[in-house]
């Protein structure tokens, strides 16, 4: 399938605009443009009634972290939500218009983890940073009002990558017990030589769309630059934590939910990791979004298909916490404390 025109007037705009791709900027460029293109994409900021930022202990540190809280005095279900930049990008603030949106469509708390970014902080650093921030709030629930029984963690890209690895931690160590993972676009598998099923290489060149190596979008050079900040040794590309693909048994994995873009390089990973799952026997539900790219989860604003996904990933996370749907207008107006 062709892009979706949305996808066509994206991209002709970023033509017409001269951007350059970020994996030819600085760090600190790129770092910057990815806040600023996130945040031009991600539509009208929604109130929470509850937005604060804090700090949990980490394996080297204080790690900030960010509530977002709708209406509720008692322990509310809690996703944990890791964003994406490919380890090297993002922070709380990119992640902030996504993490509204689902508590206010969910009726959950979301707590984003700030955790320490490559290549100051190569693999498996950020792994257990995610780790050991859900493992803190699963067990001093009372502190942040979660409710330990009902705990899940999520995130788009790297993110997703480190959510599916952290329930790999999380089987391996005994806890926190998750009711759910939400993998949007997923990295799963790091190996720079590994070989695309022939399946899917045919099927992108029956597109013809030379989107994998397209500048103007994310694309195989893409993955290839955020990579090698993150890995600083090519081997770890091997380790299940870095690719969860590679994992010898995913059985026992808590229920999952796998969001994939048709024009997305890491879109074949995603779908693998979520047969692999369902093979497992792990109940997973799986959606290809058509006409798609990567990136569209974090920007509604320009992408239909991403508030329609945010509204899945929504569906999917009370499903799995027991939620009700909340009321038309969201579960809450933000509070004179908010300040956001």
């Amino acid at each position: 399938m062709s892009f979706d025109p949305q996808v066509v007037a994206y991209r002709a705009a970023r033509a017409a605009a001269g951007v350059p791709p970020l994996y030819t900027q600085t760090l600190a460029e790129a770092r910057a443009a990815d806040l600023a293109a996130i945040r031009a994409g991600g539509g009208d900021v929604e109130p929470v009634h509850e937005v604060r930022d804090t700090t949990v202990p980490g394996p080297d540190g204080d790690l900030r972290v960010r509530v977002h809280r709708p209406a509720g005095d008692g322990p509310l279900p809690t996703l944990v939500y890791f964003f994406g930049g490919g380890w090297t990008l993002g922070s709380v603030e990119t992640a902030d218009g996504i993490c509204r949106r689902l508590a206010n469509a969910t009726g959950c708390q979301v707590v984003t983890v700030g955790y320490r970014l490559a290549p100051e902080h190569p693999f498996p650093a950020a792994v257990l940073d995610c780790h050991a921030a859900t493992r803190w709030l699963a067990e001093h629930a009372a502190e942040l009002r979660v409710d330990p029984d009902r705990l899940a963690v999520g995130g788009d890209s790297a993110g997703g990558n480190l959510a599916a690895a952290v329930t790999l931690l999380a089987r391996a160590e005994g806890g926190p017990r998750l009711a759910g993972q939400l993998l949007v676009y997923p990295n799963t598998d790091q190996r720079a030589d590994r070989q695309r099923p022939a399946t899917d290489q045919d099927d992108a060149d029956a597109r013809g769309t030379g989107d994998e190596q397209d500048p103007l979008l994310f694309n195989r050079h893409s993955v290839d630059w955020y990579r090698g900040h993150y890995l600083a040794d090519p081997a770890d590309a091997a380790d299940p934590l870095a690719s969860p693909l590679l994992a010898d048994d995913l059985s026992g994995l808590p229920p999952a939910l796998v969001v994939t873009a048709e024009h997305d390089p890491l879109r074949d990973e995603g779908e693998r990791y979520a047969q692999r799952l369902r093979e497992a026997g792990v109940p997973v539900r799986a959606t290809c979004y058509p006409g798609m790219i990567h990136g569209f989860f974090a920007m509604p604003g320009v992408f239909d298909a991403g508030r329609r996904a945010q509204d899945e990933a929504a569906a999917f996370l009370r499903e799995v916490f027991g939620l009700p749907t909340p009321p038309a207008g969201g579960v809450g107006t933000a509070t004179a404390g908010d300040g956001r």
